[in-house]
């Protein structure tokens, strides 16, 4: 059974790229700033008011902890390949999920990069099919790469869409 959930998500002959470990720093930059902020200011509150506030400032604390710890294992499982015909993306330990993009059914793709993701030299290329369900984003890439993937897929999406 486990063998059969390894060739589920993990299909054989299949070289997967990773997304950039630039990514896991983004991302801990932003939960310093939502959980590990407030776990600070918790507990210099609670210095001065003491009971509940420790409590919060400990959850807040774990929080944080915990956060780093998922973070970290989220971007490792992050990858996607390029196939002849269509492109894997895959993400998720506890979650997982493996979607498979054919060049032809791809509309557009577009590349987005926010303030935080550009200080981070990142990038995240979107791809757009008719069913929204298809749709697929791989975060964290690189500038060069990003731009070397949506070029790429777009001539491919071309190719396979005028064929039909």
């Amino acid at each position: 059974m486990s063998e059969e959930r390894s060739v589920l998500f993990e299909p054989p002959g299949i070289e997967w790229r990773p997304v950039s470990p630039n990514l896991g720093m983004a991302r801990h930059v932003v939960l310093a700033l939502v959980v590990g902020l407030p776990a600070v200011v918790l507990t210099a509150a609670a210095t001065f008011v003491g009971g509940w506030v420790w409590v919060a400032a400990a959850v807040f604390g774990l929080g944080a902890i915990w956060g780093a710890f998922v973070v970290h294992r989220q971007v490792r499982a992050m990858g996607y390949a390029e196939r002849k015909d269509d492109l894997l993306v895959r993400r998720g330990v506890l979650f997982r999920s493996l979607v498979v993009v054919p060049y032809g059914r791809m509309q557009f793709v577009d590349v987005q990069s926010g303030p935080l993701a550009r200080s981070f030299g990142i990038a995240r290329v979107q791809l757009h099919t008719a069913s929204p369900g298809t749709d697929a984003s791989i975060p964290g890439l690189p500038p060069a790469e990003a731009e070397r993937l949506r070029d790429r897929l777009a001539a491919l999406g071309e190719a396979r869409l005028a064929g039909l």
